[in-house]
């Protein structure tokens, strides 16, 4: 009989039956790269509740439905997604089922900034892409990040010119349509010297079967870049979302993100930052889950030199019977003098069959640093109930109302109006629901 350790490196294996389908790619960087995450994910398994990084979060459910890689994409319009549409955005790519729909999409290809796609440009971008294309993250002992990278076709390709201010947001689109599938979308997004851009990572579902999102996302700023990270996970709540994002600021950068999960029966985002000297980064996030969703979410920001600062705020708020995970770390390295970090962690049980499991960490090896961290979790305040009540509001209609305003805060950062109107009328309706 098997071992569940050989069954969890089966599973995997199991995932990779379809990849040889995947054409040579021109870039011979491209192809060693999928070929050497190829040999680890043959060597690695998936990871359970023995795993430190994993034991609040149980994914075998994940590896009893064998996922298939999409072959072909559905065919949709642009009234298919126009649910979906950011009004502000400047450039659109859309990815069906993890395969570029140029259709939907709309590029933009000038001297300042190149929205595109990996497979159309590759030929324009070489030099940038094998400086940057795998090389942040770190999938030596990561199962997921592993898979994705070996089944690398295509990515949103997103590079902005030094000295170029993008003011109107660029949106990247992935949508599943296709059940008992695996797709792996991919995110390069490089900013140069001095510029400056809003970028949305939105994951979407025109369908309610379960299907398999895996993916990467790669953010570089270089000196004094400024960018606006905004990603939003409303999947199918019968989905399996696992997700990678790595971020590497250069000296006096600024990255400042929001994410935001409603989606998916079980969601794991991985985020991890490497600061250097006189880089800022605020990091927020929002989980607003029920029934018996799973979301987790671990960060890792690295203070690698000195005079950085970091801010973080991630809401939980969880009815039925769900189970909301935060898991975030500070490091500030011997020579990060100076370095200024807050952390917070904030959840909103709605029922006595929630959970919520909170770890906020610091590791501090430097001696002149301000750093602090604090996690509460609670239910909603009575006193501010009555004092609602007081006001003439029912008692459903007070929870609501505080329940909305706990979830608020942390949409009301997100620069894009008519996204941040979308996202607040979600909030709204999720909110009243579990009350």
């Amino acid at each position: 009989m098997n071992s569940p350790q050989t069954l969890k490196a089966d599973y995997l294996t199991s995932l990779l039956t379809d990849q040889p389908y995947l054409s040579a790619s021109p870039l011979t960087y491209l192809n060693a790269l999928r070929a050497e995450a190829t040999d680890r994910v043959s060597a690695l398994t998936v990871p359970t509740l023995r795993d430190e990084e994993w034991r609040f979060t149980d994914i075998s459910m994940l590896t009893k439905t064998p996922f298939k890689p999409v072959r072909e994409a559905t065919e949709l319009n642009v009234i298919d997604i126009k649910n979906f549409h950011i009004e502000e955005a400047i450039s659109r790519l859309v990815f069906i089922d993890g395969i570029y729909a140029p259709h939907l999409s709309s590029e933009q290809k000038n001297k300042g900034i190149s929205v595109t796609h990996l497979k159309a440009d590759h030929s324009l971008h070489t030099a940038t892409i094998e400086a940057h294309l795998g090389r942040h993250i770190k999938f030596n002992d990561n199962a997921f990040a592993a898979l994705n990278t070996a089944f690398l076709n295509d990515a949103a390709l997103i590079l902005v010119s030094r000295d170029t201010k993008v003011t109107q947001p660029i949106h990247v689109l992935f949508v599943a349509t296709q059940k008992d599938t695996a797709n792996y979308p991919r995110l390069l997004l490089l900013s140069e010297s001095n510029s400056k851009a809003t970028v949305v990572e939105d994951y979407v579902s025109l369908q309610d079967g379960p299907y398999f999102t895996n993916s990467v996302t790669e953010i570089v700023l270089l000196d004094n870049a400024h960018i606006n990270h905004i990603r939003v996970q409303r999947e199918s709540t019968k989905a399996f979302h696992i997700a990678n994002c790595a971020v590497s600021l250069d000296r006096a950068s600024n990255y400042q993100s929001v994410s935001v999960a409603f989606g998916s029966r079980i969601s794991r985002y991985n985020l991890n930052l490497r600061l250097d000297e006189q880089s800022e980064c605020a990091v927020d996030g929002l989980a607003l889950i029920s029934e018996r969703q799973l979301a987790d979410t671990h960060t890792f920001i690295d203070h690698a030199k000195p005079h950085a600062v970091s801010r973080q705020m991630h809401k939980c708020i969880v009815g039925g019977s769900a189970h909301a995970v935060f898991n975030g770390q500070i490091m500030v390295r011997q020579n990060a003098q100076r370095t200024d970090s807050k952390q917070s962690s904030r959840n909103l049980l709605l029922t006595n069959k929630a959970r919520i499991d909170t770890k906020p960490q610091l590791e501090i090896f430097a001696d002149d640093v301000k750093c602090t961290h604090g996690a509460t979790i609670g239910q909603l305040d009575k006193e501010e109930v009555f004092y609602l009540q007081s006001r003439g509001l029912s008692e459903l209609a007070a929870r609501n109302m505080l329940t909305y305003a706990f979830g608020a805060e942390i949409i009301e950062r997100i620069p894009v109006s008519s996204l941040k109107l979308t996202l607040e009328k979600t909030v709204l309706e999720q909110t009243t629901i579990q009350s």
